[in-house]
Order: structure tokens, then C-alpha cells, then sequence
């Protein structure tokens, strides 16, 4: 499971990093400290906490975008089943799911609490990696 810096968990969670640490402070958010001596926050952790998180935060806005979006967020679930993958992303407030084939699953090496990006046109959903 991937850890993450403080700062990358709040670009994950779309909040800044001083909330991330007054959470990890107030103990709502686990972390633990890497051989740098740096905070880290486990992955699935991290995705368990955005899911949560992410009911808290409905807006109801219904914000206007554009054709294309890319939100970037962390890997909440994934189920494999036969050639298809179904891939649960959480993006702050924004749950995606997206299908894409278990082959690509796999090539992009996905587990949940690993960061992607979710790059939206339409009605499809593609899931990237670094």
C-alpha cells in the first residue's frame, strides 16, 4: 500500500496542508512517520477517510464544466471481473467510477489508495496513472 506526504494527501483531498495536519493532530487521520522522518499517511487509510470525508462535503451546486475534466483523486475500490474492471475513485468531494478493461487495470497497476487521475469527456471515464 502507497504511503503520502502530508501535501500530497491534501492535494488528494482538495484541502490544504495545514488541515491535513490539524486532522492528523485531532486524530481523525492516522499518520505514522517514514525513515526521513517525515508524516505519512497509509493509502487505504487515506482512501477510506476521503470516502467519508467526500459525504460531508455535497455542495449541491451543480457547478458548470466543460467537455473535458481531469480530477485528480486516490483509489477507493476496484472490482475485477473477467475482462472488465470497475474502478472507484475518490477526487475531494467528487466520487467516480469509472470501467475500464481488468488488461489496463493492471497495466496501471491500480490498488486501492494508489493516486489517478480521472480524465472525463462525455460519458467516459478514463483512469490514469503517473
Amino acid at each position: 500500500m502507497p504511503n503520502y506526504r502530508i501535501s500530497e494527501a491534501a492535494e488528494l483531498l482538495a484541502v490544504s496542508d495545514d488541515t491535513v495536519r490539524r486532522w492528523v493532530e485531532s486524530g481523525k487521520l492516522a499518520a505514522t512517520t517514514d525513515v526521513s522522518g517525515r508524516q505519512v499517511i497509509d493509502g487505504g487509510a487515506l482512501a477510506d477517510f476521503a470516502v467519508a470525508q467526500a459525504k460531508d462535503l455535497s455542495d449541491g451546486r451543480g457547478a458548470n464544466v466543460s467537455a473535458r475534466n481531469r480530477f485528480v483523486g486516490i483509489v477507493t475500490k476496484i472490482q475485477l471481473e473477467g475482462l472488465v474492471a470497475q474502478v472507484e475513485v475518490q477526487s475531494g468531494p467528487h466520487h467516480i467510477v469509472s470501467l475500464i478493461t481488468a488488461d489496463a487495470a493492471r497495466a496501471l497497476n491500480l490498488e486501492v489508495g494508489s493516486r489517478a487521475v480521472a480524465s472525463i469527456k462525455s460519458t467516459n471515464v478514463g483512469i490514469e496513472t503517473e
